[in-house]
């Protein structure tokens, strides 16, 4: 076969630094669409993202691209994006780690539910970041060392 065809459908988690509540929704829609912007420059697609105002929740379909690569640059730009176009928030930054957990083609669907649904989600349940991130964990069967997990 001549071609190489990779298709990776990834659910990408992670919060702002310390947990802080620091995406309003003055500017939630604008980072999804630079975000996307940022996905879609790297040859990948940026299927939903939402969140709540400490973190966010990325589901992206890439190809042949390394994952932590995309990923530091989603963060580094967008922190620095939200720093230049929301001068109050000119200490804003993401954790330094993330989650990032392979789904099958049959399941975008209910992550994209999942991801649309963040909000009501926490409201609801008064979830905490933390807590999701464990259960996210725990179904995708990732070990998490806590100590090097919250920053």
């Amino acid at each position: 076969m001549p071609q190489s065809l990779v298709k990776i459908i990834l659910h990408v988690v992670f919060s702002t630094k310390d947990r802080l509540d620091l995406i309003s929704p003055a500017i939630e829609s604008e980072l999804f669409k630079y975000i996307s912007g940022i996905v879609t420059a790297n040859g990948g697609r940026l299927i939903i993202g939402n969140g709540t105002a400490n973190h966010i929740h990325l589901l992206i379909s890439i190809g042949r691209i390394d994952i932590s690569d995309l990923i530091g640059q989603i963060k580094r730009d967008s922190s620095v994006w939200i720093k230049k176009r929301f001068p109050v928030h000119r200490n804003f930054y993401w954790q330094r780690g993330y989650g990032a957990f392979s789904i099958g083609q049959s399941q975008i669907k209910t992550d994209s539910d999942y991801i649309r649904d963040q909000k009501s989600h926490h409201d609801k349940k008064l979830i905490s970041f933390e807590d999701e991130f464990r259960d996210l964990c725990n179904t995708y069967e990732v070990d998490i060392d806590e100590r090097y997990c919250w920053d």
